[in-house]
């Protein structure tokens, strides 16, 4: 690791923390130089053989024990630092950058973590019930074993402020808005603004005269029509639950189905009805196989009836919602996918984008592999396909600098 001139550049790291319900993701880089340091993974957290892997100078560290929660998750990453040399002293780290999924009407932008926005942010938990629990968890985690540190919020929903009452109100009374904020919110805000922007260095012109539709593909979906570099509508609606099929997440559907289910089945709970819809539907249900698209896409080149339509309805979501992204924008001048399925599954995005020719979108065979980075349209097509590796890490970081 090298030392700057002054040989106090070891002084200024930053983390990125992005905490899933069962996962801690992190980066630490060397700012503002932008240079990653080192990076890791804490998978199955409250699961039993929870895994821990730091990745530093070309090695790969892999430990796997019992990880009850996320603020044990937090002191096994800060030891694992010192202990592989990373890091000498905690203090070493001067910022630290919480992913945060819901912001509600109330942030706009990122903020610096104070004992009144960490209380702010476990009230939004009705908007993220996944997400921002474990998001809080590590807040109050890091910011205990790191307590001289800039500690920084970035909302996923921020991004999506820009969007205007015609797309994110919903059709209730307005009531229900007024007094319960009951609106779309949308998520991946980091990821779709991180993409368009690339996707607008990558072809050569400005943001502001762009037409974009980004396509966050995970096992969280989400999609978004950007104009001018904002958001103007996006999938994800009052909570993640709502837009395309995902790896284990309904998207939308008709809310009198609840009810029915609830009859049907004796559930008493609506929130347990909400719960199936969030952790056991999705690809996971239809193919009743897995919710990872690679389990899905070995089992339909064996004939599995179940995954093929699994397969074939996550393709049919998300190619229905870019034929409404076409019309919300009038036309766009390029569709980009990014995040783990849609960076590293050709076979989704040529299954996508075969079933749009019509509007002018085409793929070139020969581009769309895995491990590509930028155009994978051929060269006459109308509308342009990108792939382009979300960062939302590094999203992050330059947010926590800002306050530093």
């Amino acid at each position: 690791m090298s030392k700057s001139k002054s040989g106090e550049r070891n002084m200024s790291k930053t983390i990125a923390i992005n905490a899933g319900s069962s996962s801690l993701k992190w980066q630490l880089y060397e700012m503002p130089e932008e240079v990653v340091i080192a990076k890791g993974l804490i998978e199955r957290i409250g699961l039993s053989d929870s895994v821990s892997t730091v990745s530093f100078e070309g090695d790969k560290h892999v430990v796997v024990k019992d990880i009850h929660n996320h603020t044990e998750a937090v002191s096994i990453l800060m030891n694992d630092l010192k202990s592989l040399k990373i890091i000498e002293h905690f203090s070493e780290i001067s910022g630290t950058g919480h992913r945060v999924v819901a912001g509600g009407e109330l942030f706009k932008s990122s903020v610096l973590i104070t004992d009144e926005i960490a209380k702010q942010v476990e009230e939004l938990s009705d908007l993220a019930p996944l997400h921002n629990p474990a998001n809080v968890a590590g807040i109050h985690a890091f910011r205990a074993l790191l307590p001289n540190a800039t500690h920084v919020a970035v909302f996923d929903t921020a991004f999506h402020t820009t969007m205007p009452p015609v797309a994110f109100r919903y059709p209730v009374p307005n009531d229900y808005y007024e007094k319960y904020a009951v609106r779309k919110y949308g998520a991946h805000g980091t990821s779709h603004m991180y993409v368009a922007q690339k996707a607008a260095e990558y072809l050569g012109q400005a943001p502001e005269s762009l037409k974009l539709i980004t396509a966050h593909i995970g096992n969280g979906v989400s999609l978004t029509a950007v104009d001018g570099g904002k958001s103007v509508d996006t999938s994800m609606g009052f909570t993640p639950l709502a837009g395309v099929m995902m790896g284990t997440r309904t998207g939308e559907l008709d809310a009198s189905v609840i009810p029915h289910i609830m009859a049907k089945t004796g559930i008493s709970d609506v929130a347990e009805v909400i719960d199936i819809f969030n952790k056991k539907s999705g690809l996971a249900g239809i193919s009743e196989i897995s919710s990872d698209m690679r389990d899905i896409i070995k089992g339909r080149a064996a004939g599995d009836a179940k995954a093929t339509l699994a397969f074939d309805m996550f393709v049919n979501r998300i190619q229905k919602y870019i034929g409404q992204y076409l019309a919300v924008l009038n036309g766009a001048d390029a569709l980009i996918f990014t995040a783990g399925i849609g960076e590293n599954s050709a076979e989704v995005r040529d299954a996508i984008v075969s079933g749009l020719s019509w509007f002018g979108l085409d793929i070139d065979e020969s581009k769309n592999v895995v491990g590509v980075d930028g155009v994978i349209s051929t060269p006459n097509a109308k509308v342009k396909v990108l792939v382009i590796p979300t960062d939302e890490e590094l999203v992050i970081a330059r947010d926590v600098d800002k306050f530093k």
